[in-house]
């Protein structure tokens, strides 16, 4: 948990920032996440050299070599401002050291094409005077910190569609429940959020695992996770994240998922946790023709669904978020994709989130499908969610509003389906049958399904009403003549 005086840190140079003249939010983490590269790179450096030291060896692949101390961060963070900026900006200084460091982390590899946008060395040393201070002993820290530096994007402007509400992802990771055996992915990644999240989950309920199995540490740290991310700026900050939550070797890629760039991604994940881009068109020549295969459609939120299907392995689950009308559209892409999860792998729950979930950037209704890939339908009883508060208000503001917050209350009914059987249509969470679901053109809105009560009225007769009218009008009558007579005194 990220105490309030590390929050009152990261709040000191994010303002650093924008009174320095850098207000973008995206290019602000960008540039922060460069600084807390070089000082990461600088607490390896010192690990290796205090190992050498107890063992009376050489350094093992050390990351600075005897011309390069300089440019540890240790060695600059004290010096001159001018000459600080120096050591950063001159040729063959401390960022050409970042781009140039080759394949040695996930990070290093996605800084081809990175800027350094820092203006002023006043603000260059204002920042790393301010990170300094900032403890980042512990990984728990270190993911608070950058979660909370992530946490600046969403309330900066339209740059917040780019995050998924932490409590929302954290809620679909606590559904899926992650185990040691999965590889997760995340197809359209950004900032790592569900993949960070996944990783959050495995190191608490599976901490013994950490320490007693070499292999199993070996797979969190290279091959659990897979995220693609086309855009440069998102992969670098993601890689990040992931960087400083524990995982040194994610496999993340920047590429197109939807390309055939990315045509290898078939039967490799066990897990998909997205949230995919909504609005987004594609010529179908743009779109790998295995996708197209799955679904003939042009938009991105039912090709990511065919995407996920042919990514993840016999066995594979995925909870992933879709706009509303994924659920009822009624075009032949629409009913192609819903008809394919119900019919050929086994569609498990739709969870219904109110509009505001995503304000103040998107007004959009959306749900969560939660699914199977087998190959070989399996859909019996589809179960159903009417969530209708997540713990803030919905309205711009987003005010925490603890009383009203459903998520508990899903993850609970989620893992106890059973109990659920005997839930009515009138209730939050039911169940709707297949052939229920078949009958409606496999249509999955939960307005098609459940049932509302109404309040019963009744009303006098209409010749009572018109009574009452009339005698109400004599009464006006009445009123009006005694008006006249008294202004003809």
């Amino acid at each position: 948990m990220l105490t309030g005086e590390k929050r009152s840190q990261i709040d000191k140079i994010w303002n650093a920032f924008w009174t320095g003249g850098v207000s973008n939010p995206l290019t602000v983490i960008e540039q922060i996440t460069y600084l807390l590269f070089i000082k990461r790179l600088d607490e390896l450096q010192a690990a290796k050299e205090l190992k050498a030291n107890r063992l009376n060896k050489a350094i093992e692949a050390p990351i600075f070599d005897e011309t390069q101390q300089e440019l540890r961060w240790s060695y600059f963070k004290d010096r001159e401002a001018d000459d600080l900026y120096r050591l950063f900006t001159k040729e063959e200084g401390v960022f050409d050291f970042m781009k140039n460091m080759g394949q040695e982390n996930s990070f290093s590899r996605f800084m081809k094409g990175a800027t350094f946008m820092i203006p002023t060395s006043r603000l260059l040393t204002q920042v790393a005077d301010l990170l300094s201070d900032v403890s980042m002993t512990s990984r728990d820290a270190k993911g608070d910190i950058y979660e909370y530096l992530l946490s600046k994007i969403a309330t900066a402007g339209t740059n917040g569609q780019f995050r998924t509400p932490r409590h929302i992802i954290k809620m679909m990771v606590d559904m899926m429940q992650p185990t040691p055996q999965d590889t997760i992915c995340d197809p359209s990644a950004g900032t790592c959020g569900f993949l960070v999240a996944s990783a959050e989950y495995i190191q608490e309920h599976y901490e013994e695992r950490f320490i007693t199995d070499s292999d199993f540490r070996k797979h969190f740290n290279e091959d659990m996770f897979i995220g693609t991310e086309f855009d440069a700026t998102m992969i670098r900050i993601g890689s990040m994240n992931m960087l400083m939550h524990g995982i040194e070797k994610p496999n993340l890629v920047d590429v197109d998922a939807l390309s055939e760039g990315n045509s290898g991604f078939v039967n490799k994940a066990s897990l998909v946790l997205a949230n995919p881009p909504f609005k987004g068109s594609l010529d179908h020549d743009a779109v790998e023709k295995n996708i197209i295969s799955i679904v003939s459609s042009k938009k991105t939120e039912l090709l990511f669904l065919g995407l996920i299907l042919r990514g993840l392995k016999i066995g594979g689950r995925a909870a992933v978020i879709v706009p509303d009308g994924v659920l009822f559209g009624s075009s032949k892409a629409h009913v192609q994709i819903r008809k394919a999860i119900i019919e050929e792998h086994q569609l498990k729950a739709v969870i219904s989130m109110p509009s505001g979930v995503f304000k103040p950037y998107a007004g959009v209704s959306t749900a969560i499908l939660i699914f199977s890939k087998t190959n070989s339908g399996g859909t019996d009883n589809v179960w159903f969610y009417d969530m209708q508060a997540d713990g803030y208000s919905l309205d711009d503001k987003r005010q925490e509003t603890p009383e009203n917050n459903d998520i508990a209350d899903i993850v609970a009914r989620y893992h106890n389906l059973a109990q659920e059987q005997d839930r009515k249509r009138t209730d939050k969470s039911f169940f709707v049958p297949l052939n229920e679901i078949q009958v409606n053109n496999y249509d999955l809105s939960i307005n098609r399904y459940k049932e509302v009560i109404h309040e019963e009225k009744h009303y006098e007769k209409p010749a009572v009403i018109l009574e009452k009218i009339h005698l109400l009008d004599i009464e006006r009558q009445k009123g009006l003549s005694a008006l006249e007579a008294l202004l003809k005194i």
